[in-house]
């Protein structure tokens, strides 16, 4: 019986953790990879970095942004952050003019 009761403590801490630390993480990491999976041509994000703009070209690896009129800069897929609005099949070849 006191076996038992001197493993208890580090099966009950053990279930702490994994329900407090590793399942969230888990969950979050799997979140993180279908937003990364579901990024398309015409999406607006945010890179890790803090960088916003909206998606030219995506390939595997690599994500072309185009920051303002004429800057286009790449940035590896895993760089992306979030996405703040995704693409109805948005037309990028269209200017839009400011707003004043």
């Amino acid at each position: 019986m006191t076996g038992i009761a001197s493993i208890l403590p580090f099966v009950l801490m053990f279930a702490v953790f994994y329900f407090l630390l590793i399942r969230p993480q888990q969950r979050k990491s799997k979140q993180r990879s279908l937003m990364l999976n579901q990024l398309k041509k015409g999406d607006k994000i945010v890179t890790i970095g803090g960088m916003h703009g909206t998606i030219l070209e995506i390939t595997d690896d690599i994500v072309v942004l185009r920051v303002n009129d004429a800057t286009k800069i790449t940035f590896d897929r895993s760089a992306v952050n979030n996405i703040t609005s995704a693409s109805a099949a948005v037309s990028l070849d269209k200017k839009e003019e400011p707003i004043t």
